[in-house]
């Protein structure tokens, strides 16, 4: 075993310094920004921009990184944020996912985040991230069980799903996580500047009802609840099972989600990165808004007591591990998906230690072959998923494991990883080919472009370049 883990590091140490070589034999004329033109850029921020300079400064020896961080950091402002005034003078801004113009509650949550620690140096920042806050909880309000909505009724191409369409609405999967996102959006936001005029919204109050109510319907103690969801479609995972309420389960006090954040539905409804995702979010509710904090509370020590007593369980090679899903029958799915929550991501979106000895062992698992979505190629290694396809990595696996690693040494490989797996296009893909990152899939990708902005901006900050 020793002999064969040797072999394997050498050879992905010739790998990386043949791509590396390969990056820095790039003439210079190469890396010119891939940034839109200033008077095309959506939206500007001074404060943005200092933080680039500042960064770029810092990563000497890393030519192409800097490239690569100051097409993608910034890449969310530029192209997919469309910031204005409403009739009454409020902040509303409107966040397309990237390639699909449409609003994901989940990306634009995520793709903003990075731009917060910066709100209180820029008050247009401030306002357009306020902006955001305000139309997801619109977008709540309008329909808790939709995942992405039309910057208004503009129709979509999924108006024919068998569940309960509503004009604006783009998408209609029910995913826990939509409704997470908009929280800890709003805790970040809240807890860096003090602004609490959020919480003073009537449709604050009617959106923080309906994600309470929501849960509370899909933990299902009462019958499946009102959501239901089917497609016509060749993708068994574009649809739902048992006339759209999915895999049967024995209520315990998880909630059931339909769709995973992949927005591939479900194999077991109780999704546990989800489930611990909606106890982070709930816990920062009780202290946000003492209206809820009650009933925030006891739902969120419900759901954490039934995570750690049906969603954990004995793997023959690794211990006690979390479970991808489970349906409180017994049934345990072991996987990763790479897309955010992912039990790989847990330290960062849910309040679990990186040091948790069960967070541990489900990170050995997670990121061996042991998981039937971690591919390892010549290029590099990292966590797919089913949306795909066996042997693409995303890189959002691969930024989600430093940004989860105890290590410098491994911050630093994956950095490398990302680094050389662009396709020489700068920015970050939603996957690659693990033997040939210019085999990748969608070029504009803007979460996972302000999460590799957010993985450098945390290493330098921590020190890591600074020997560079």
């Amino acid at each position: 075993m020793r002999k064969r883990t040797v072999t394997l590091l050498a050879a992905c140490l010739l790998t990386f310094l043949q791509a590396r070589a390969a990056i820095e034999s790039l003439p210079a004329d190469k890396l010119v920004s891939r940034r839109p033109p200033v008077e095309q850029r959506l939206f500007r921020s001074t404060a943005v921009e200092k933080k680039i300079e500042e960064v770029k400064k810092r990563l000497k020896g890393w030519a192409h990184l800097a490239w690569m961080f100051e097409n993608c950091y910034p890449n969310t402002i530029d192209t997919t944020v469309h910031y204005r005034k409403q009739g009454n003078g409020d902040d509303d801004t409107f966040v397309y996912t990237g390639d699909i113009h449409a609003m994901w509650l989940r990306d634009s949550g995520a793709q903003v985040w990075p731009y917060v620690a910066l709100a209180n140096d820029d008050p247009q920042l401030k306002a357009m991230l306020r902006g955001v806050i305000l139309r997801q909880l619109k977008c709540i309000v309008e329909d808790p069980y939709a995942n992405a909505f039309n910057d208004g009724p503009t129709g979509s191409e999924w108006e024919s799903d068998y569940t309960d369409m509503k004009p604006g609405l783009h998408e209609r999967k029910w995913e826990i996580d939509s409704l997470c996102f908009p929280i800890r959006l709003a805790w970040f936001y809240w807890t860096t500047t003090g602004d609490s005029s959020i919480f003073d919204t009537r449709e604050w109050r009617e959106a923080v009802a309906a994600i309470l109510r929501t849960f509370r319907e899909q933990q299902r103690k009462d019958g499946n609840g009102p959501y239901r969801f089917m497609r016509k479609t060749e993708r068994a995972l574009d649809t739902v099972q048992n006339d759209g309420y999915g895999h049967p389960v024995r209520p315990c006090g998880l909630i059931a989600s339909m769709f995973r954040p992949s927005d591939d539905a479900c194999t077991f409804p109780f999704l546990i990165p989800s489930n611990l995702f909606a106890v982070s979010i709930l816990r920062k509710l009780a202290v946000m808004d003492s209206r809820f904090s009650q009933e925030s509370q006891a739902l969120a020590d419900e759901v954490e007591a039934a995570v750690f007593k049906y969603g954990i369980a004995d793997h023959p090679k690794y211990g006690r591990i979390f479970a991808y899903e489970v349906d409180g029958f017994g049934n345990h799915l072991f996987m990763d998906d790479a897309n955010v929550p992912s039990l790989l991501s847990l330290p960062y979106i849910a309040d679990i230690s990186r040091d948790d000895p069960v967070y541990q062992n489900t990170r050995r698992f997670v990121l061996s072959t042991d998981n039937p979505y971690f591919f390892r190629g010549t290029a590099a290694e990292g966590i797919g998923g089913p949306h795909i396809g066996p042997g693409y990595i995303w890189p959002m696996s691969i930024i989600m494991r430093a940004l989860t690693a105890n290590n410098r040494a491994e911050k630093e490989q994956c950095l490398r990883w990302l680094e050389n797996t662009d396709g020489g296009t700068g920015f970050m893909h939603e996957s690659f080919w693990q033997d040939n990152p210019a085999r990748f899939t969608r070029k504009w990708f803007a979460w996972a472009n302000s999460l590799f902005g957010e993985l450098v901006v945390n290493m330098a900050d921590e020190g890591v370049f600074s020997e560079e």
